[in-house]
């Protein structure tokens, strides 16, 4: 993926694109950043600032019907210009809806598809994972937003199995892309969600790490930990990291997508908040990125 290294001009605006769908000359798609600005009607953003930013990244990523700029002062295009913007209210779901027009009523799920041209589906992210998969055959795409709940539900895998049943896409024609999200270095997740991956994959045991973490006081005044189980001390339990990356890439073998046809981004968001935006480094309090694919018409 495009996104291997950090970008080092901070003052332009950064849509990060997978290598492995550049052939596709009818496909657009991208990942925004923080440079950008957030894209999502978060608690304290400001609406006309969201629209602004929305539309500046649809014109970037070329989502537009005259790409032309005008020439009255600066670069400019009216709204009308614009593909319509079709983005779900996520929930944390398993649910993927077809989409062959502009909808008539919100959506509500976490997940896209398509193989209407003109229409730009977008996921929006601050850690959770957004998932692009492009049939190259049929030309249909799809977006997903992979949070674990997602992920531990099966929504790219349930994503394939749909655009089969919509398109008759198969997984061999399927390019996947992992954008943009939290990685197993920073992903620290409770027992619980272990044991509701162990419940559903073969594989759980490999997606999570555990780390002890040491405690100087503890290490210094042990009998101040005296309890009377062996051996004797009370111990910190470990801590727990899932690696989100890594189990959707599993769901997308398993489905039947070849390994050299998987593209997955290296960048942490809580590692970066300088460059993206992310909700458990900004503790809740942030904006949202997108991650866009649409059909060029």
């Amino acid at each position: 993926m495009a996104t291997s290294e950090i970008p080092k001009k901070r003052n332009k605006l950064q849509i990060l694109r997978a290598k492995n769908l550049a052939a596709y000359p009818w496909l657009l798609h991208g990942f925004s950043t923080r440079t950008h600005g957030n894209l999502g009607f978060t608690p304290h953003a400001s609406r006309a600032a969201v629209e602004r930013n929305r539309a500046a990244f649809m014109r970037i990523i070329g989502a537009c019907r005259d790409s032309r700029p005008r020439l009255s002062g600066r670069a400019q295009f009216d709204r009308k210009d614009l593909w319509p913007l079709i983005t779900p209210r996520q929930i944390h779901s398993d649910v993927i809806h077809c989409v062959e027009s502009v909808p008539d009523h919100p959506l509500v799920g976490d997940g896209l598809i398509t193989t209407t041209p003109g229409l730009l589906l977008a996921i929006q992210t601050a850690d959770c994972l957004p998932v692009i998969l492009v049939d190259t055959k049929r030309h249909a795409v799809g977006v997903f937003h992979a949070g674990w709940r997602g992920t531990v539900k099966r929504i790219v895998e349930k994503g394939i199995g749909e655009m089969f049943r919509c398109f008759g896409t198969r997984p061999r024609d399927l390019k996947a892309v992992i954008g943009l999200g939290i990685q197993g270095c920073c992903y620290e997740v409770g027992e619980e969600v272990r044991i509701k991956f162990e419940s559903q994959f073969a594989y759980a045991a490999s997606l999570f790490r555990e780390l002890k973490e040491s405690d100087p006081v503890r290490e210094k005044y042990p009998l101040l930990f005296l309890t009377a189980r062996a051996p004797g001390h009370g111990e910190l339990p470990p801590k727990i990291f899932l690696d989100l990356v890594e189990a959707n890439r599993q769901q997308l073998l398993a489905a039947g997508v070849p390994q050299k046809n998987i593209e997955a981004s290296p960048l942490c968001t809580n590692c970066h908040p300088e460059l993206l935006f992310s909700y458990r480094a900004e503790k809740g309090k942030t904006g949202r990125m997108m991650g866009a694919a649409g059909i060029r018409t």
